[in-house]
């Protein structure tokens, strides 16, 4: 019996775990996402904080910024982003998807996005598949 397709199948499966080794990472950044991976256990009962927001907010760290007049990285930085229009960071490469989309950010709209990127937006370049849980999202919104 042929075993090497179960094994191909996993090996590829596995290829999507973890953060992505792009030309666009630096070694910082790779680091930070690995850094990442141990998150807080998801509990109900989490009251939203702002300190929550910046820990899970290492999730982010790989790709975003947050400090004013900070850089870029894979993604744009995030730094005043409330009340921001949608792709519209002059200094910023945005897909088409996030240049053509309307609206402002606000915490429904990042809401709504932060839930399921791609579905929300389809054809932006994140490569992430959402934060579950509405409390996290709201603690990355205070944050």
């Amino acid at each position: 019996m042929r075993i090497w397709p179960a094994f191909l199948l996993a090996g590829l499966m596995l290829s999507g775990c973890g953060p992505s080794a792009t030309p666009d990472a630096t070694s910082e950044q790779v680091a930070a996402a690995r850094a990442a991976r141990a998150e807080p256990p998801a509990d109900q009962n989490i009251t939203p904080t702002v300190e929550l927001g910046e820990m899970l907010f290492r999730r982010c760290v790989a790709c975003h910024t947050v400090e004013a007049g900070g850089s870029h990285g894979i993604g744009p930085n995030l730094h005043g982003i409330i009340g921001r229009d949608i792709g519209d960071l002059p200094d910023f490469q945005y897909s088409d998807a996030m240049q053509n989309q309307v609206g402002v950010w606000d915490e429904a709209t990042l809401d709504e996005f932060l839930a399921e990127p791609m579905k929300t937006i389809p054809g932006n370049r994140m490569v992430f598949g959402g934060v579950i849980e509405a409390a996290d999202r709201e603690a990355l919104y205070l944050y």
